[in-house]
């Protein structure tokens, strides 16, 4: 009796998803955001061929495919698409009725009005669900670390976020939005090892690339123009890596150069800060009793934040920005995952079960309830 009413956590991200069960300790499932049709053809129609495919399925069969991701650097923006992969969701990955259980989303910072009403309706109206709560992603990443107070560097894969947080709410002059995360590292990466191989210019071959990314990359931790001239003088960094098409390529400084770009988006050109300047001025544009405690409390959530070295790299540059600060870096082993945790520790808890927009309220209010009840 008590599965039945356990509430659904779904944390949709530009790249990958998660979802699952309030209560756990993790994810039932991770799968990409991606939608895919068949390609038109004149060939006769597969008898067992879908008319849509979501989630890995669709991201397994790609090459035949004509294929889309719903969200863009965080902020949905392919409405059926999403609703297919919410489908998918629900019925396929976590095996449930929508009706019967509770449903908490997660939200990039800033998210539209008309992009928060729309999520509202699409999950009362079409799902039917009986309680929905919508939370930013960085609270929850924030939750998840056992803290209510301090500052979130949340960088996954089509958008990086940094925002200030206090006693568990968003101080929303300290948003700070950077379009710079996972795939601009993989397509700047793409161009740096374009002249090894000739297959990871395609668009499989980014794929590879990305594959290269998460498995050699790292983060410089002493100068970057000191790391290449090391690099180049003693080739301490090279690493041979295996290509699907049995040829093997070596990786050398382009192993740091890749995201190198998060401190010096210049080097892509990029016309911006680094990520650590973001970081620090989401704290400097809050309460001046408060910098102390945002300071020593920066944790960082996301795929992106994986790279080693990264954490380090954060410390050493918050320093040069502040170098009377106490600063402190917090980086969960099981960060990839940490919005989602934090949305299934939220949902458990006995004092969150008044926060939710019941039925009722979506009845008598419509949409615009959200802005209301999830700020």
């Amino acid at each position: 009796m008590e599965e039945e009413i356990t509430s659904v956590v779904i944390d949709n991200g530009s790249g990958i998803s998660k979802a699952g069960f309030a209560g756990d300790d993790s994810p039932r499932a991770v799968f990409p955001t991606i939608v895919g049709k068949p390609k038109s053809s004149g060939l006769t129609t597969r008898i067992d061929q879908k008319d849509v495919y979501a989630g890995e399925e669709a991201y397994n069969k790609r090459s035949i495919l004509n294929t889309l991701y719903p969200i863009e650097a965080g902020y949905v923006k392919y409405w059926d698409e999403m609703e297919k992969i919410w489908n998918h969701t629900i019925y396929n990955v976590l095996k449930v009725s929508p009706e019967e259980h509770p449903c908490l989303l997660t939200e990039a910072p800033l998210n539209p009005n008309k992009n928060r009403e729309t999520m509202t309706q699409i999950m009362f109206e079409v799902f039917n669900v009986p309680c929905l709560f919508v939370q930013q992603q960085a609270v929850l990443a924030m939750y998840s670390s056992g803290r209510t107070t301090g500052l979130v560097l949340d960088s996954g894969e089509g958008v990086s976020n940094s925002m200030s947080i206090y006693e568990g709410y968003s101080i929303p002059n300290s948003i700070e939005r950077i379009e710079l995360a996972g795939s601009h590292i993989t397509k700047y990466l793409q161009g740096l090892l374009k002249g090894k191989n000739k297959n990871l210019s395609t668009e499989a071959g980014l794929e590879t690339v990305k594959d290269i990314k998460e498995k050699l990359c790292f983060v410089a931790q002493q100068d970057f123009d000191i790391a290449m001239k090391q690099s180049v003088h003693d080739g301490s960094v090279e690493k041979a890596y295996d290509l699907p098409d049995k040829t093997t390529i070596t990786v050398e400084d382009q192993r740091f150069q890749c995201p190198e770009i998060l401190f010096q988006p210049g080097h892509a050109g990029y016309e911006m800060s680094g990520v650590h300047k973001y970081v620090y001025d989401s704290i400097i544009n809050c309460e001046e009793d408060l910098r102390k405690d945002l300071f020593s409390n920066i944790i960082l959530s996301g795929g992106t934040t994986l790279f080693e070295g990264f954490g380090e790299r954060i410390w050493r540059e918050m320093h040069k920005l502040s170098p009377s600060s106490k600063i402190k870096i917090l980086a969960p082993p099981e960060r990839n995952h940490s919005v989602w945790l934090g949305g299934s520790i939220l949902a458990a808890l006995s004092t969150f079960q008044t926060m939710w927009i019941n039925k009722s309220e979506y009845d008598d209010c419509g949409p615009a309830i959200i802005h209301r009840k999830c700020f």
